[in-house]
């Protein structure tokens, strides 16, 4: 396929191989493997990550009557891709997919589709670029209604020096065209797992793939300056509004403070029911990865 290099690593297809997908060339897989074998919990954090996204997503639907997504830097199409959750709650929603790589964009033409009320758009555009990106989003959202900004897993591309001024910058530039009422949901990986850390530097980051930057929880904490933060505010994502606990990790089933446990929830944390940690991997209390989701007064 005419624009793609199948000789060096690509974090899209990477993070596909780990999520078990098929859209990835051997020269993904093994720089999958390599990372694997130094921090084995990358696959679960794959998982959490995504997992995330459908939690933020529904609830941005439900509790907060969002209608609208743009979801930056989308990656490969998978399991319970933002337009599916989106209008599984709520048909009519409307999504923008944002992505720069000639593989995503391929797949997400053939594989992402939407329901009749609702719509789905792809654009090829790069993150450094939010002026055109909004300026063709406006085509299939409505700019002047509370829009849903989605950036998983994707500013680690962009380094943190200097106060981390690039990425707050273009957050700001995209949050500031849209309309109060509107949202951040945000995750990215965090340096609080020294095997995730080593594995990243090393075996990533060496490998010719566009480099990936850790940030602390602190600085990721930063990326929502000047949002009102929803509850339980910035965190490691598997305690972000979980349903049930997370094997291996210190998560429990979240409820609003002062609210009652409900008995399926009850009962499914009883059960272990949930996103679970693969067998035996232990994964020293958190997956790795923080996030949130911040409104826009």
């Amino acid at each position: 396929m005419e624009g793609i290099d199948t000789t060096v690593p690509h974090s899209a297809r990477v993070w596909n191989y780990w999520l078990g997908g098929k859209d990835n060339f051997p020269v993904d897989q093994e720089l999958g493997d390599q990372f694997r074998e130094v921090f084995p919990g990358i696959v679960d954090l794959a998982r959490f990550s995504r997992a995330f996204l459908a939690r933020a997503v529904t609830y941005l639907v439900k509790e907060e009557g969002i209608r609208q997504f743009l979801d930056i830097g989308t990656g490969l199409p998978t399991h319970d891709n933002t337009h599916e959750v989106a209008q599984r709650a709520a048909p009519d929603s409307r999504i923008v997919y944002v992505d720069n790589d000639p593989l995503v964009l391929a797949h997400a033409r053939a594989l992402l589709t939407s329901t009749s009320e609702g719509a789905t758009a792809y654009i090829d555009a790069d993150l450094h670029q939010p002026e055109a990106i909004l300026e063709q989003a406006g085509r299939t959202l409505n700019l002047r209604e509370p829009v849903a900004l989605i950036v998983i897993q994707t500013l680690g591309h962009i380094s943190p020096e200097n106060g981390d001024a690039e990425a707050r910058g273009i957050l700001r530039r995209l949050l500031d065209k849209l309309p109060p009422g509107s949202f951040l949901a945000l995750n990215d990986s965090a340096d609080t797992n020294q095997a995730n850390v080593e594995a990243t530097r090393k075996q990533y980051n060496e490998s010719g793939a566009v480099p990936y930057h850790l940030r602390s929880p602190g600085q990721i904490v930063n990326l929502f300056e000047g949002l009102e933060m929803v509850p339980p505010g910035v965190l490691p994502i598997e305690r972000w509004r979980p349903a049930a606990p997370v094997a291996g990790t210190s998560a429990a089933p979240y409820t609003e403070p002062g609210a009652e446990v409900s008995a399926e929830v009850s009962a499914r944390a009883e059960a272990g029911i949930g996103v679970r940690a693969e067998a035996g991997n232990d994964l020293g209390g958190e997956v790795g990865v923080h996030g949130g989701v911040g409104r826009k007064r």
